[in-house]
Formats: C-alpha cells, sequence, structure tokens
C-alpha cells in the first residue's frame, strides 16, 4: 500500500499545483487507509479549543480548532459578508448631527430657497407648505457624513467576526443585508452512505475527508442538491447543476487545450466552459456537452442572437466539436492530440 501510495503521490504531483497536490493526497490517503482515517478524525476531535497569544502592538492571535468542514465554512460566511461590505459602503447616507439639535440652535440650513430650482433639498406639504430637507447634502455643518472606509477585506473579514462573537449579529455600520448571507461549502458523498447503508468517507472539496456523520447532518439542512454520474472508471462525467464540476472543469481545460472554433488557438485560460447544446434549452452539464469557447466564439452559439445568424455546436464521440453556421455548412474541430506518432 505503501509503494502505490508513492507511485500514485507523483503522478498527482506531476499534474497539480502544491495545494491541489495537498488536497488530492489527503483524499488518497483516506481512500487507502479507510476506516484508519475515521477512526483519526473522531479522536482528533476532542482537542477542539480556543486559545489566545499575544503577538504585540496591541494585537493578539485568536485561535481556534475545529472540525475542518465548519472552519471552511466560517471563513466562506466572513469573506462573503466583507465582500457586500465592501460593495456597499459606498452607499451610506449623512446622517443630522444630533448634537446640534440636541443644543437647542436653530439648524443651519440653506438660504430662502425657490422650491422650483431646488427639487432635492425640499419636502412639500400640504396648502403650497414646503421646508428644507436637513438630510440632503448641501454642504450644511449639521450633516455628518461617515468616515471613508479604507479596510481591505482581511481587516473587514477580522472586524466581521467580532461583531459576530460579541453581538450575534454584524453592526448596521458594516453594510446592508448581511444576516442572510449564510456560509457555503462542497462536499462529495455517496448517496448509498447518505441513506445510511454504509459508512465512506465524504469528501469537502479542495480539502480531504469528512466523517458521514457529519455529512449527514449538513445534508439534513440544505435546500439544494446536485447529483453527480461517474463512469465505470470513476470518472465525473455529469452533473444536475449548471456548473460543471472543478474535476470536470480540469478534465477539459486538459483536454481541449484552446478554443474550440476550427482555427482558434485561444488557450484555455483565457476561454470559457460552456455547453453545446444550451443548458437553457436541455443541455446537460455533462462531459460530452461541454467544451472551451473564448468569448468571441461563445457568443456565436448564444440563443439570445436570432437563428439566422447563429451558429450551433455539436459534441460527436470522440470529443470532436461540430460546428454548424447560418448557411448549414459544417465544420469539425478534433481534440488536440497528447501524443504523436512520427
Amino acid at each position: 500500500m505503501k509503494t502505490l501510495f508513492e507511485v500514485s503521490a507523483l503522478v498527482i504531483a506531476e499534474r497539480c499545483t502544491p495545494a491541489a497536490t495537498r488536497a488530492e493526497l489527503r483524499s488518497l490517503a483516506a481512500a487507502l487507509a479507510g476506516e484508519t482515517v475515521a477512526e483519526q478524525h473522531k479522536r482528533a476531535r476532542r482537542e477542539r479549543t480556543v486559545t489566545i497569544r499575544s503577538v504585540g502592538d496591541g494585537l493578539a492571535l485568536l485561535q481556534i480548532v475545529l472540525p475542518e468542514h465548519l472552519a471552511v465554512a466560517i471563513l466562506d460566511r466572513l469573506t462573503r459578508i466583507a465582500q457586500q461590505v465592501i460593495k456597499t459602503r459606498g452607499d451610506l447616507d449623512p446622517v443630522l448631527d444630533t448634537d446640534a439639535v440636541d443644543s437647542g440652535e436653530d439648524p443651519v440650513f440653506p438660504g430662502h430657497i425657490d422650491p422650483r430650482d431646488a427639487d432635492d433639498a425640499v419636502i412639500f406639504g400640504e396648502s403650497d407648505t414646503f421646508t428644507t430637507d436637513p438630510l440632503v447634502d448641501d454642504g450644511s455643518p449639521d450633516l455628518e457624513h461617515p468616515a471613508v472606509d479604507e479596510r481591505g477585506v482581511d481587516e473587514v473579514r477580522a472586524d466581521i467576526a467580532t461583531d459576530l462573537l460579541l453581538g450575534s449579529d454584524p453592526t448596521a455600520t458594516r453594510g446592508t443585508a448581511l444576516d442572510g448571507i449564510a456560509a457555503r461549502v462542497q462536499v462529495t458523498v455517496a448517496s448509498t452512505t447518505l441513506a445510511g447503508e454504509d459508512e465512506r468517507l465524504a469528501e469537502l472539496d479542495g480539502h480531504g475527508p469528512v466523517l458521514p456523520d457529519d455529512i449527514r447532518i449538513l445534508a439534513g439542512r440544505t435546500p439544494l442538491w446536485s447529483r453527480l454520474f461517474v463512469d465505470s472508471t470513476g470518472m465525473l462525467v455529469e452533473t444536475d447543476s449548471y456548473t460543471p464540476t472543478e474535476a470536470m472543469k480540469r478534465f477539459l481545460r486538459a483536454r481541449d487545450q484552446h478554443c474550440r472554433f476550427p482555427g482558434c488557438r485561444m488557450p484555455v485560460h483565457r476561454c470559457q466552459i460552456d455547453h453545446n447544446h444550451d443548458h437553457a434549452k436541455g443541455g446537460r452539464t455533462r462531459l460530452d456537452n461541454l467544451s472551451v469557447f473564448c468569448t468571441n466564439h461563445h457568443a456565436l452559439k448564444h440563443p439570445d442572437i436570432d437563428e439566422h445568424h447563429r451558429w450551433t455546436a455539436r459534441q460527436l464521440p470522440g470529443g470532436e466539436v461540430q460546428w454548424t453556421s447560418p448557411l448549414g455548412r459544417a465544420y469539425a474541430d478534433p481534440p488536440p492530440r497528447r501524443v504523436m506518432f512520427v
């Protein structure tokens, strides 16, 4: 088993980045070790802890050790809330200076305003009466403008985590609609495991194995399911969702290498993975209906284009993509060869 792991590790390391290799090797070790990994996870649960250590300059490191799928979910939610804060932090309105109002002084408003010339600064009442709106930004000293928020995403995440731990919810000054943002994790688990027919380890995508009991708890709370279909070799070939899985994307990028429009050599890292037969029209998210297209050639087959000007693409056995022009002429693009005999 040790030799099998070493050989497999070399194959994985040759085609993956260091981070991807680490995740792949953890899954491989779990598959080879089986029950041993599950027992290790159960024992490790007893090491859950919260610690604090000073790092100087008035800062401290608060460290939480907990199951990995929960840690991934926490970081995901903090990241999504932080992104919402950064996106909406310019939308905060100026507020009335309560100190000036409480002092009994008359608020300072602009000079005499003709209501016909100041639509934004006027509130109309009955009988042709009107008054100025104290919250309109007219340069009045009674308006307090929120300080410019220049925090980076790491700083915002740290502040949001503090809010959530100390106050249950993000404070109102952190942005809008934050309490509606939930954490996201993606796991892969066999249907037989969910049904309790076996105790196979599940996979926290991109990270490593997860205990089946934990996944059953998560599965009981999720409103969204995505079925995955594998062939006899274990290759993932189809999913219910619109977006292909990371494994499918890796396969398609390795297979296609460039845009699959005849003659186009735009490299895969500048292309999009798209359905040959449009998903909106019933096309499945499966390997024999997905190809890599550059932005321009992707647009040629978009369903919004009039059918008299739209190209169509369909994939033939072996990965060949056949394009049909608006005039009905067919053009084939075979998959690039990885090995050539001379």
